[in-house]
């Protein structure tokens, strides 16, 4: 099923410092396995953040947003898997599902994904301009905007229960978060575990820790609101990232050190501080993304000496197609309460200033809301 191109409001990123562009853009058109998808929630993340601010480099003109949910609303001969009216949460990995890694169940790892070069899968573009220039999608997707088109693969039908400002975290804050508890990490229940940063990620990371029933969870910010946050969501204990005994307070409480350790903000010095907080034999996993080019020293013989480990964490090492039905089932039955994540919306008249929060690292997920947000 296909048709002509229409056209949509968009926030674009043009550089670096500058305030986000607002334009109209025609989409592309749908065809083969491609599915058109109108919003109706985007979150705001902190990985938008670091496109706005230089950390990570972009090219503009980029439509940015990554975290989304809507309706299907047209989808190309080649679809199988959704249909005009689902309810989808879109994922910004979109998998091959035939390279080496997606046939091992590794989606995540994707070898031929073009998620990351902000395009389709054919290269080409989800936007462009009223002159035709091509306008590419960040990470694919481009969810600042009131449409977007998408490859099959990053369009996961959900059930009518989860509403979309919920189910737009679940394309990224939570699945990551979440994931990187019960996938990457494998926590089970009574392991202790530390969590350095409680932005989106970290605040994901906790319900994760709650769900697998993790004890004690020790929550380390420099923000004592977001502490405070961290507590009602889960945390026995909070702790200042600025505190000099920071190291002997995470081992008086877990007695030796944290069986798990999670840095979810993508800073230098809070990577490398991950290994002195966990125990012999503990794992120390870097969800965070930090800015190009960051190096951290690491203490080689501590490594080997007490078999700790040092986990790198890409989307919760999460396959999209199997983890948000599950991440949507556990919200519906009431075990993972992700509305709680949810803060203030906004529209895309404000975009800049929910970044402005996100910098400022005031208050939960910012979720934008697309015309009556069904």
């Amino acid at each position: 099923m296909t048709g002509g191109s229409r056209e949509v409001r968009a926030k674009v990123f043009n550089a670096p410092g500058e305030a986000l562009g607002d334009e109209e853009l025609r989409l592309a058109e749908v065809r083969d396995d491609l599915v058109r998808v109108r919003l109706c929630a985007s979150g705001v993340c902190g990985s938008d953040l670091h496109v706005t601010d230089g950390d990570w480099t972009a090219e503009g003109p980029l439509v940015l947003g990554h975290e989304g949910a809507g309706f299907v609303e047209e989808v190309g001969p080649g679809v199988r898997d959704v249909g005009v009216g689902d309810r989808v949460v879109l994922s910004w990995f979109a998998p091959c599902r035939r390279c080496r890694n997606c046939a091992r169940g590794r989606a995540w790892l994707c070898q031929n994904t073009r998620s990351l070069e902000n395009t389709l899968p054919d290269g080409t573009t989800s936007f462009a301009s009223s002159d035709g220039e091509p306008v590419p999608a960040f990470l694919g997707l481009g969810t600042f905007a009131e449409a977007t088109v998408v490859p099959e693969s990053a369009a996961v039908a959900i059930p009518e229960e989860v509403p979309f400002p919920v189910a737009a975290l679940i394309g990224c804050a939570v699945t990551t978060g979440v994931g990187a508890v019960v996938n990457t990490a494998r926590a089970r229940p009574g392991d202790s575990a530390v969590v350095v940063g409680c932005g989106g990620v970290g605040q994901a990371i906790l319900l994760g820790l709650g769900l697998v029933g993790a004890d004690p969870i020790v929550a380390v910010d420099l923000s004592d609101d977001r502490l405070a946050l961290a507590c009602e969501l889960g945390a026995t204990h909070a702790l200042r990232s600025d505190d000099p005994d920071l190291g002997d307070h995470v081992r008086s409480i877990t007695g030796e050190g944290a069986d798990h350790a999670f840095e979810a903000i993508g800073l230098a010095v809070t990577i490398e501080m991950l290994p002195a907080l966990v125990c012999r034999g503990g794992q120390a996993v870097i969800v965070g993304m930090p800015a190009e080019d960051v190096t951290v020293p690491l203490d080689p013989f501590d490594l080997a000496d007490s078999g700790k480990r040092v986990l790198g964490c890409n989307y919760g090492s999460s396959v999209p197609s199997v983890d948000f039905p599950k991440l949507a089932r556990l919200y519906a039955s009431g075990r993972l309460p992700l509305d709680r994540l949810v803060g203030k919306t906004t529209t895309l008249d404000t975009v800049d200033g929910a970044l402005d929060d996100l910098r400022r690292a005031v208050g939960l997920r910012t979720i934008i809301r697309y015309g009556d947000g069904s």
